[in-house]
């Protein structure tokens, strides 16, 4: 990926910008034959045209930004690499996986651009940037699945197979402290020869909980879990946690797939 060291301020009015996003978003289809006709050149031209045009209505530090590069690179880097978990199979090759990936991140750009037509928002709260788009909550696991850190490992992993999920997160208390991952269970409990059977989850428990609101974008989640290093983030919603989002969560979205 490109580095960026500068903003830059769109020029183009609202109305303008939009147009160009639609625009370009109609041309991708005929990737992926959906629309009319024939692409006018590669896909490497049109991805480098795609990143001019995020930066230049929406910023060269956009977060959407960074997310179409992902999409670029598809599901064998990005999010893939920082989370050492394979996607689940979506029975999508991996060439069209990439390009519905493309295609939901320039969505994603025209409903930000569409929302601050619509609604004027605000560009801080509380010194934070507010970002238009899917939000979290619309994409998480809204069952809690956990397990008492005093439990012992192998209950985490018959728990993990009986429910088929990755992760769970672990209560102290009945306070959610932290979670336990399927990846944490193999290098502990294998690489480290601990016995399943007498060890217990809360000597494998990553803590603290990273927690994110629900009512925050997606692509925020992506940020997240680049920053922590991790491939599972507890959702909030007024100081309680109401569900999951994992990385299988995201590429679900990104991949088109409901």
């Amino acid at each position: 990926m490109a580095s960026r060291t500068t903003s830059r301020i769109p020029r183009a009015s609202l109305d303008r910008s939009i147009e160009r996003m639609r625009t370009h978003l109609a041309e991708l289809g005929c990737y992926l034959g959906k629309g009319k006709g024939q692409p006018t050149g590669s896909l490497e031209e049109f991805d480098a045209e795609s990143e001019r045009l995020i930066a230049d209505v929406l910023g060269e530090h956009s977060e959407l930004l960074d997310a179409y590069e992902y999409a670029e690179l598809g599901e064998a880097s990005g999010l893939v690499n920082l989370t050492e978990e394979a996607p689940e199979s979506v029975g999508l090759d991996g060439e069209r996986q990439s390009l519905l990936q493309r295609s939901r991140v320039l969505e994603s750009c025209v409903a930000e651009l569409e929302a601050r037509r619509a609604a004027a928002p605000k560009k801080f709260t509380g010194g934070r940037q507010v970002l238009i788009g899917p939000q979290v909550a619309e994409h998480m696991s809204a069952e809690l699945r956990s397990i008492p850190q005093t439990a012992s490992l192998r209950e985490a992993g018959r728990l993990m197979q009986k429910w088929k999920t990755g992760s769970l997160l672990v209560t102290d208390h009945h306070a959610y402290v932290g979670f336990i991952t399927d990846s944490t269970l193999a290098r502990d409990v294998v690489a480290n020869g601990l016995d399943p059977g007498t060890t217990a989850v809360k000597s494998c428990v990553r803590t603290p909980l990273v927690a994110i609101g629900g009512d925050r974008p997606l692509i925020e989640a992506v940020r997240m879990m680049k920053e922590q290093a991790t491939r599972h983030l507890a959702v909030a919603q007024d100081g309680d946690i109401i569900g999951v989002i994992s990385v299988s969560n995201i590429l679900r979205y990104y991949s088109g797939v409901v």
